[in-house]
């Protein structure tokens, strides 16, 4: 399949979580056998060829993706967790949301130094979690300079983000809006 095959398996729900929002759901297609192996042996082709030695993925959707791109490259994977959800010691970042703050938690056992780390979520808004995510596993030492993501929404300019602090940006689809 191609990624406009796979652009055809998400569903678009108006007005979710607040009018206006056009939400992209990539429920439809994680449930489609077909639209899930194939999205995972895109985002797996392009991490390969960005050399990725392991995947990180941000939690919860990242998750989904990261861990099937990893095991289809048969290379590790790094969740990136909500703050206390990892049983050992870790290392995080705190970092801005639009309304808010968050923080993000890694083992930093799982890195060695200058290990080649793509990232992988499902999809790029805003970019302030993935920015972070990068900032956290480079503290690990990580050398990250690729993040792929299912879905980009450009309107919101998050690839153009982390393209300013130097990732290389890749996406299988866009949507334009919000």
């Amino acid at each position: 399949m191609t990624p406009s095959d796979l652009r055809a398996l998400i569903r678009t729900v108006p007005d979710f979580p607040h009018p206006g929002i056009q939400f992209r759901d990539i429920t439809t297609m994680i449930a489609h056998g077909e639209g899930l192996a194939a999205c995972v042996g895109h985002l797996a082709q392009r991490a390969k060829a960005a050399g990725a030695e392991m995947i990180a993925g941000m939690e919860a959707r990242g998750f989904i993706f990261g861990a099937a791109a990893a095991a289809q490259l048969g290379i590790g994977f790094l969740p990136v967790r909500k703050p206390g959800k990892l049983p050992v010691p870790t290392i995080g970042i705190d970092y801005d949301l639009e309304y808010g703050s968050n923080r993000l938690e890694i083992d930093p056992g799982a890195v060695r130094l200058g290990m080649r780390i793509v990232i992988v979520d499902d999809l790029i808004a805003t970019g302030g979690t993935a920015l972070a995510a990068a900032q956290l596993l480079r503290m690990a030492g990580a050398a990250v300079n690729d993040a792929l993501f299912v879905i980009d929404l450009p309107d919101l300019g998050g690839a153009a983000r982390l393209r300013e602090a130097g990732l290389r940006v890749e996406s299988l689809v866009e949507f334009p809006g919000h």
